[in-house]
């Protein structure tokens, strides 16, 4: 799909189509007003009928409007003026888009980027139309033996009226950016495990490096024991797949400025391990990986933005299975940092993988870190698939992560940290337990990685709502991608 602006009355765009809006009342937007004067009327006649009822999402596709040069006009209803909100925004667009796939035309000019958004600028309105274009576009049929029939549309356009400014053309190419490192994700959270096993994504890092010119490290279960990873290795113990541990390095800001550390959990396919799952959606454990690919999403985005900024990606990767030689509740593991782990749950393994990943990240002396897992079933409990957990030891990088969550719907919810939640992990026989019981499951996860993070400011994404959806419309979100690269944006330019 190609993405591109184009400038221009919208009734002289000589497109297979053009996106317009409306709101109820006979209200319309500047480019239908103008479409409307140029077919004398034509469009406020069809809202007299009550052909077009401006109703929220609702979509009519019309044909050789007079006095326009487009075959097709798609106008869209945004509702009531007062209740137009950044999620109708997003919503609407995505409606068009879907819309105008349906259809034969090879190329659509959207003028949406002029709805007005409550507290939102067109800078804003640009950033959001190149995500949630290569968003609705996306489609995963690499595993079909016969792929879905090729989409008639090859260009998506946003049209404006007069000449965008260079700031508006950066935000829609950064748009598009953002979209094409959650596609990256979302193809890898797609993948069966048999495919996307550890080193799979071990030679997509490799090919994302080559291909963008960034640094790239695998390091396999031997160098791991050197580093005495041994938290790490006695996950993978059960598995026949080698376990990789992934280090990328994008270096576009000063030589000696700090770098952010993204550290994402990779398990390509979680069992439980002896403390089996369920067999109910467990095909859904190929999802465990999404931290995983977050993280090499997000240094796409990051990569093709060119962003002033140093950004180490840490991906830790392996299968959890319960084979003979898997570790077993009781077991008592020790650490890269040193410090003890007593297994009582080998399903609780994604802290164990984590843990050792961010006793490494300390050698960067990061700006600093965040890790991103798909973690715990109980922050599902608490915060259903709207927003991620936020776990931090730094009220400022909370609150910087939140931000940048907001402003590309990508949010999340800061959570506490507190320490009356450390007695739950107490153990009688380790330094800690993996695990605290089943109240405040996510909380106490949390905790436990804390406790190898306190070197640097880090902080906690638990997307274990977030990453993916389930039932018809199952498949990965590409989330926190936006988030994520959203923070470094603005690290970038701070």
């Amino acid at each position: 799909m190609d993405f591109s602006i184009k400038a221009g009355a919208p009734e002289k765009q000589k497109a297979p189509c053009i996106v317009l809006g409306y709101f109820e009342g006979n209200v319309l937007t500047p480019s239908a007003h103008s479409v409307d004067r140029a077919s004398k009327g034509y469009l406020s006649k069809l809202i007299a009928s009550g052909d077009l009822s401006g109703r929220s999402g609702t979509t009519t596709m019309l044909h050789q409007v007079p006095g326009v040069s487009a075959q097709r006009v798609l106008m869209i209803g945004l509702g009531k003026p007062a209740d137009f909100s950044s999620k109708n925004y997003r919503e609407t667009l995505a409606k068009a888009v879907l819309a105008v796939i349906d259809t034969a035309a090879t190329q659509v000019v959207m003028y949406v980027v002029e709805f007005p958004v409550k507290d939102k600028d067109e800078i804003w309105r640009a950033t959001q139309a190149g995500l949630v274009a290569t968003d609705a576009t996306y489609r995963f049929d690499q595993m079909k033996s016969k792929p879905a029939d090729e989409r008639k549309l090859k260009e998506i356009s946003i049209g404006m009226a007069t000449r965008p400014s260079d700031e508006l053309k950066r935000a829609w190419e950064r748009g598009c950016h953002l979209g094409s490192g959650m596609s990256l994700a979302k193809d890898l959270g797609n993948l069966p495990s048999n495919v996307c096993t550890p080193s799979y994504l071990a030679e997509q890092a490799k090919q994302l490096a080559k291909a963008h010119k960034l640094k790239v490290q695998v390091l396999d279960e031997k160098d791991m024991a050197q580093l005495k990873m041994g938290s790490f290795l006695s996950v993978t113990k059960g598995t026949r797949e080698p376990a990789k541990f992934i280090v990328l390095e994008y270096n576009g800001g000063k030589s000696k400025s700090k770098p952010v550390v993204l550290i994402g959990k990779g398990i390509t396919f979680d069992t439980g391990g002896i403390s089996l799952k369920p067999s109910g959606e467990m095909d859904e454990m190929k999802y465990d990986m999404s931290g995983a690919g977050s993280v090499l999403g997000t240094l796409k985005a990051v990569a093709q933005m060119r962003l002033p900024i140093n950004v180490v990606g840490l991906i830790p990767t392996c299968e959890n299975m319960p084979g003979g030689d898997a570790i077993k509740p009781g077991d008592v593991v020790t650490s890269m940092s040193g410090q003890t782990i007593e297994i009582l749950n080998t399903d609780a393994e994604g802290r164990l993988i984590l843990c050792d990943a961010l006793t490494y990240a300390e050698r960067y002396q990061p700006e600093s870190v965040v890790d991103i897992a798909t973690l715990t079933g109980a922050c599902v409990v608490a915060l259903g698939s709207v927003a991620s957990g936020l776990y931090s030891n730094d009220d400022g990088l909370a609150q910087e992560l939140l931000d940048a969550g907001q402003d590309v719907w990508d949010r999340a919810w800061h959570m506490p940290l507190w320490d009356d939640y450390h007695e739950q992990i107490k153990s009688r026989f380790a330094d800690v337990a993996n695990v605290g019981g089943r109240p405040a499951g996510s909380v106490t996860a949390a905790c436990f990685l804390s406790r190898f993070a306190k070197k640097y400011k880090w902080a906690h994404l638990d997307i274990a709502g977030t990453a993916w959806r389930s039932g018809k419309d199952k498949g990965s979100t590409g989330r926190p991608v936006p988030l994520l690269t959203n923070y470094l944006i603005r690290k970038s330019a701070s």
